[in-house]
């Protein structure tokens, strides 16, 4: 890639990739052309058939590739870049993404000035498509059932979130990690396989009192679902089992008394949404039939279940560092309502 670095790096950017010929293109060649240099690329290939890695090989030589014989998931990808890491800081990178000349700076900059305890920097990351929307500014809002959509999600970018602030937690599509931090509350969690395993690991990291900034001046351009699909079922069983499962891990015992009502009160809107044309959730509804959507979801229900042990004995190890009532005040500042969850794509 013709970077000039220093040894060990300063950040290590980690792209699992799974044939993502189509987008390889534009993102590593956006990252050979950062204004910081001091970074190595590690891509870990999840089984790709679609020549993906000989890609790389050819025209990115520099790039570390870990190559797995099977789809290992997003989070066991990660995982193992992290685990081959020698930067500082662990940059995770969606492979359907391009960055700014200046997206890997910005983040640099804000990390050596932030505090000791904040760990977790979220870019603004926006439409690859329509570059004036927004995909995710200020990283993730947070439902009381677990699920976390990015702030500002399709709106149009004014600048509005133009002001670095603390927030919940970022999104691993694009996010800048302390691998310090890591090291303290562990890394991924393998079992989600993918979708919610970034919600999971900033909320363990808030409960050991690590904080998270907005840097909105880091730039990001992201194809939304570009490798995993929008409306896939495998996305949906994933979503549905993987959120009950950052519940059960993650949130005070008085929150998981009330989780079905918050559920209900979600499938509630989000059957409106089907009906009136409105959301995500009408989209799906037209591309795949009734009967798929429900066995997706006593499906995911049933994994849900089953894996209720271990996600209970993983609760246990989770070190908690703030209150209760701390948590929720945090929550509280960055939460997202059912409507705005359910009808907003």
């Amino acid at each position: 890639m013709n970077v000039e670095r220093r040894n060990p790096p300063l950040i290590s950017i980690v792209i699992p990739n799974l044939n993502g010929i189509n987008y390889l293109p534009g993102c590593l060649s956006s990252i050979r052309e950062q204004t910081f240099k001091e970074f190595e690329v590690i891509v870990v290939d999840n089984g790709s058939t679609d020549g993906s890695v000989e890609f790389i090989k050819a025209g990115f030589p520099q790039a570390l590739i870990i190559e797995n014989r099977e789809n290992r998931g997003f989070a066991a990808a990660n995982n193992q870049g992290i685990k081959a890491a020698k930067g500082e800081y662990i940059a995770t990178l969606n492979n359907d993404t391009e960055a700014d000349r200046d997206w890997l700076a910005n983040l640099y900059n804000a990390a050596v000035s932030s505090s000791d305890r904040t760990g977790m920097w979220a870019p603004k990351i926006l439409s690859l498509e329509r570059r004036d929307r927004i995909d995710s500014v200020g990283g993730l809002l947070l439902y009381r059932d677990g699920i976390a959509k990015g702030r500002g999600r399709l709106e149009k970018d004014t600048g509005q979130y133009d002001k670095a602030r603390d927030i919940l937690i970022p999104s691993a599509c694009c996010a800048l990690y302390s691998k310090k931090m890591l090291k303290e509350i562990g890394f991924f969690d393998e079992d989600f396989f993918a979708y919610c395993e970034d919600t999971d690991l900033g909320l363990r990291a808030v409960l050991a009192g690590w904080r998270a900034l907005s840097v909105p001046g880091a730039v990001i351009y992201h194809h939304y679902s570009g490798t995993g699909g929008m409306y896939s079922k495998l996305k949906a069983f994933l979503v549905e089992r993987n959120h009950i499962w950052v519940a059960w891990k993650n949130f005070p015992v008085s929150w998981i008394i009330t989780l079905p009502y918050y559920i209900a009160l979600r499938y509630a809107i989000q059957l409106y949404g089907a009906v009136s044309g409105k959301g995500s959730a009408s989209k799906f509804a037209r591309s795949h039939p009734v009967k798929d959507i429900i066995v997706s979801l006593i499906t995911a229900y049933v994994s849900a279940f089953k894996g209720a042990p271990l996600i209970i004995k993983k609760r246990r190890t989770i070190k908690r560092k703030i209150s209760i009532r701390e948590f929720e005040e945090i929550i509280k500042k960055n939460k997202i309502s059912a409507r705005q969850l359910a009808l907003i794509d």
